[in-house]
């Protein structure tokens, strides 16, 4: 037997459970992971209230977590047994101890990089990576919007943004947020409880505007946003943290200069094993470099069986950067 946290109907943090289950055997293509740091991600919270319901309840809950692999099932040749792993993309259950994940979903972990680091920082820093290199190449020098920019993946990018040259303004809601983006490296922040948005981005651009807006905060962002893009510039919204973009009228991106516009996953970009070892690769050659601080503190770092109290502080908005559950 193993512990796992699962969900048997919908709801606030107060539906999570610690439960007793046993774990499957790994199917063909699939390996067991003994999980050593579990990464809790805004996404989840979509999952337990019904946004993204899961197939079937109960159910498990995350999706991403570091770990020993402690078998291996049959056809996995590229991943042993003992191996130390990280993985973003399992099917939901990662809030466990033992987790089955498929074989191309997981990456090798360089020593270098801990547990701790690895599960606080793969798929946030993943999406970074999807962001900045693939849905729009950033160009050195370039000035770009990034919102939630003390949030767990607003932290990587604002370190990500830094390192390539990058002039990311992030927005953030208190001044402690705003002192904790430039620590992590953005040129200019915006308090979007006291300025305003649109305004403050045509000051810090000359009127010039930004060339890309990545969004992750959603409905309450959106109209904002699309102010903030030069004619012809494109709204990345990749996230839903204040409620999701509906009821969109495409003359809308007309209006504001013939606009482009995508709501990408991570899911589309990295659909290989050898695209996941890349990208992971990146990732950890920038926080082995230092260049990105994948370190959680004390106060964020929650035991397995406390994920209601780790829910709660996540949509309470209290955190910044990332927060982890420990078997």
């Amino acid at each position: 037997m193993a512990k796992r946290i699962e969900f048997s109907a919908h709801g606030g943090p107060e539906v999570l459970q610690y439960v007793d289950f046993t774990p499957k055997e790994p199917a063909p293509n699939e390996v067991l992971v003994s999980n050593r740091a579990i990464g809790i991600n805004y996404i989840d919270t979509y999952v337990r209230s019904g946004l993204y319901p899961p197939p079937h309840l109960p159910s498990g809950l995350g999706t991403e977590a570091a770990g020993v692999v402690e078998k291996v099932g049959a056809g996995v040749t590229h991943i042993n047994v003992g191996d130390r792993v990280v993985y973003a993309q399992s099917a939901l259950g990662a809030y466990s101890e033992l987790h089955c994940v498929p074989a191309d979903k997981v990456a090798k972990l360089p020593d270098a990089i801990s547990y701790e680091q690895a599960a606080a920082s793969f798929l946030k820093g993943l999406t970074v990576y999807y962001l900045f290199h693939l849905t729009y190449k950033v160009k050195p020098g370039e000035i770009i919007l990034f919102h939630a920019a003390a949030g767990g993946v607003g932290r990587i990018a604002c370190q990500w943004a830094k390192a390539l040259g990058v002039k990311l303004i992030g927005t953030v809601g208190s001044p402690e947020k705003a002192a904790q983006a430039m620590r992590d490296g953005a040129w200019a922040t915006i308090n979007y409880r006291e300025e305003n948005i649109a305004q403050r981005v045509k000051e810090l651009t000359n009127g010039e505007k930004v060339n890309v807006v990545y969004d992750s905060v959603g409905k309450a962002t959106w109209l904002d946003s699309l102010d903030c893009i030069k004619p012809l510039g494109l709204m990345v919204t990749f996230g839903n943290s204040s409620g999701p973009v509906t009821g969109v009228d495409l003359g809308i991106l007309n209006q504001k200069g013939g606009l482009f516009v995508t709501r990408p996953s991570l899911g589309h970009y990295i659909t290989t094993k050898q695209l996941l070892q890349h990208a992971s690769n990146e990732l950890f050659s920038m926080i082995a470099s230092g260049a990105i601080n994948a370190n959680v503190s004390a106060e964020q770092k929650f035991p397995l069986k406390d994920a209601v109290q780790a829910h709660i502080a996540l949509e309470s908005r209290a955190t910044s950067g990332s927060s982890l559950l420990l078997p």
